[in-house]
């Protein structure tokens, strides 16, 4: 029970670390035109952003955090916990900058609340291996391939928000893989292989992979459109993908037949409440603030 309680507390401290380095890369990327996009020179002019650095410090602290979480945890129950991520964001930022919060970002709130207590309350997600089967990694990650492959495909013949959310979904993708890979990576190191074990096995510097692109896809969503338009596809894509790969790589299991029904439910309303928070003036004004 105390393990649980852990991989939940600290699911929820990654959520808050990665809804605030969202909010800071936005208001870095925002200022970066569009000739830049899916180029390297990107990353090279957000470095010269110290809002960006900071960013860029909330997502160490976050993936230390993941780290602790998935290690304690089933990665279906983990990652999903993590679409509270932008609206603790704006509650925090609303109180330490003395903004009233509107009923926009209060029907948000709970809009992702219930959601995400009706989808995991009907899932419950849970059971699984820590390590997941070699043989099985092979076919996930040509699976993964092809679908980034489309989904960049996509991204790069359309632009404005219809980008952001192509790459917003591009982006979830591959921090999901990242926590799969992360998770299989530090089983090695609880098994008893020690450090020699860790830093021998491939998935940890497949991990350090799929999180730097992940994080190139991220930037590019943020800079192609609205952060209306890249984090529902970011907060819930992420959720979803990560318990696939927790069902696939790790055999987790959660509810289906009827309870689908409450579970998809459960989803939309995520969806909802993270499209109603995104569009509220307090997350789009740390776009305002960045340019002016």
């Amino acid at each position: 029970m105390m393990v649980r309680v852990i991989s939940v507390l600290f699911a929820v401290l990654t959520a808050i670390s990665n809804g605030t380095a969202s909010v800071l890369q936005r208001r870095a990327a925002a200022t970066v035109p569009d000739s830049d996009v899916l180029h390297v020179s990107l990353i090279g002019k957000l470095l010269r952003q110290r809002v960006w650095l900071a960013g860029i410090a909330m997502v160490l602290v976050a993936a230390a955090c993941q780290a602790v979480a998935l290690a304690t945890g089933a990665i279906a129950v983990v990652q999903p916990i993590f679409v509270i991520e932008l609206p603790a964001t704006l509650l925090l930022a609303g109180h330490l900058f003395k903004v009233r919060l509107g009923a926009r970002i209060w029907t948000g709130v709970v809009a992702v609340t219930l959601g995400l207590a009706l989808g995991m309350a009907s899932a419950a997600p849970g059971g699984g291996t820590e390590r997941a089967h070699a043989l099985t990694w092979l076919p996930v990650l040509v699976v993964t391939g092809l679908f980034e492959a489309l989904v960049l495909g996509l991204a790069l013949s359309t632009r404005g928000n219809p980008r952001a959310a192509l790459l917003g979904l591009a982006a979830a993708c591959g921090y999901a893989l990242t926590a799969a890979l992360m998770k299989d990576a530090l089983a090695r190191l609880e098994n008893g292989g020690g450090l020699a074990a860790l830093f021998s096995s491939w998935q940890l510097y497949g991990t350090a992979l799929a999180g730097v692109g992940a994080l190139f896809l991220l930037q590019n969503a943020l800079q192609a459109g609205s952060l209306a338009a890249s984090q529902p596809m970011l907060t819930l894509g992420d959720a979803l993908i990560s318990i696939v790969y927790g069902v696939v790589l790790f055999g987790e299991h959660l509810r289906t037949g009827w309870w689908l029904v409450p579970e998809l439910a459960g989803a939309a309303m995520i969806a909802a409440g993270v499209a109603e928070l995104a569009r509220s003036p307090l997350a789009q004004g740390a776009v305002t603030h960045a340019k002016t």
